[in-house]
């Protein structure tokens, strides 16, 4: 970053739209909600003709060689999201995965919310299509709550920062939460990303009901997301636990292309995806000390997994391939 002692740090703040919420008579849950178009957004861009990237990537460029740009605390930097992130994921999610969103009209058009989804896939790429999804969709940024080993990783800690990620830890999903923030949590962990191919789409532990406690103690809605498709673009059939320890990684998968291809076994299969947002679990209707009844959220918590348990069996049930529609 050239400039990046003089960028402009911002305090988080809630999300403002200036178009209407979608109407009561939004697209069921089992079919592609219509995309919202948001200030700024791509349709608007396109109608502006300001969609242009080289347009964009120049302003870009000044941005950051005048210093004129702004990031969070959190060092979440939009327009660096926006111009250089995002774009290569779009082939990713709408060429390579064909991903179909269902269930949009459950996700609120401005205030907080904690988005609790599945985990799976050797490679945590379900995350950040996750993610994509949210912000093509809806117009807004998922704040992901990610492991210690990703913001210890150089490079790609700094751009999960950039990208608007950060530590998956109480203080800082409370904080994003309170101020009006969509935050994205995998409680299944590495336990979930890492599973064995015959475990595919059985939900593993959900720890210990910590994302539970955040949202109460902001009172912010939970929106169960299934993800379906991840589960087979690497599957894993085995794991080197000797050289996973000494590289300092939590698993080594073999798959039937990985490591036998070299890096060519390393490109994800071209699975069809679908991502499905169920409806909002309420927790504003609790007293104020709920955050501390343990087994309050161990019931929050089992419904929760419960919940995205049953939405992955159910689009799983109406899935006829692995590859197409």
């Amino acid at each position: 970053m050239t400039s990046g002692s003089s960028a402009r740090v911002i305090p988080l703040h809630r999300t403002k739209n200036d178009r209407d919420e979608p109407s009561a008579t939004a697209a069921p849950s089992d079919q592609d909600a219509p995309v919202v178009a948001f200030p700024g957004t791509q349709p608007e861009q396109e109608e502006q003709g300001a969609d242009d990237p080289l347009a964009r990537f120049a302003t870009f460029v000044r941005h950051r060689l005048t210093g004129d740009y702004s990031v969070d605390e959190f060092g979440f930097d939009p327009e660096l999201t926006e111009t250089l992130v995002l774009p290569p994921l779009r082939l990713l999610y709408e060429k390579w995965f064909r991903v179909s969103t269902h269930g949009v009209q459950n996700l609120p058009v401005d205030g907080g919310a904690l988005l609790v989804a599945n985990h799976s896939g050797v490679l945590p790429i379900d995350s950040v299509m996750t993610a994509f999804a949210v912000h093509d969709r809806l117009g807004r940024h998922l704040r992901m709550l990610g492991a210690d080993l990703v913001f210890k990783t150089p490079l790609l800690g700094t751009l999960a920062r950039r990208s608007g990620q950060t530590l998956a830890c109480g203080p800082d999903a409370e904080r994003l939460l309170s101020d009006g923030q969509l935050v994205g949590v995998w409680p299944e962990g590495f336990k979930g990303v890492g599973k064995s191919f015959s475990d595919r789409y059985k939900l593993q532990r959900f720890g210990r009901g910590g994302f539970v406690s955040a949202a109460l103690r902001t009172g912010v809605p939970i929106v169960p997301v299934s993800i379906v498709g991840a589960e087979e673009i690497y599957p894993k059939i085995g794991d080197l636990k000797p050289l996973a320890r000494l590289l300092g990684l939590p698993y080594f998968p073999i798959t039937p292309f990985f490591p036998l291809l070299g890096p060519l076994g390393a490109v994800p299969l071209p699975t069809k995806w679908h991502i499905e947002f169920g409806e909002p679990i309420s927790t504003d209707g609790f007293a104020p000390e709920a955050e501390d009844d343990p087994m309050l959220i161990f019931n929050l918590t089992d419904q929760v997994r419960e919940a995205i348990q049953q939405m992955l069996y159910r689009r799983l049930s109406q899935r006829r391939s692995v590859f197409r529609d």
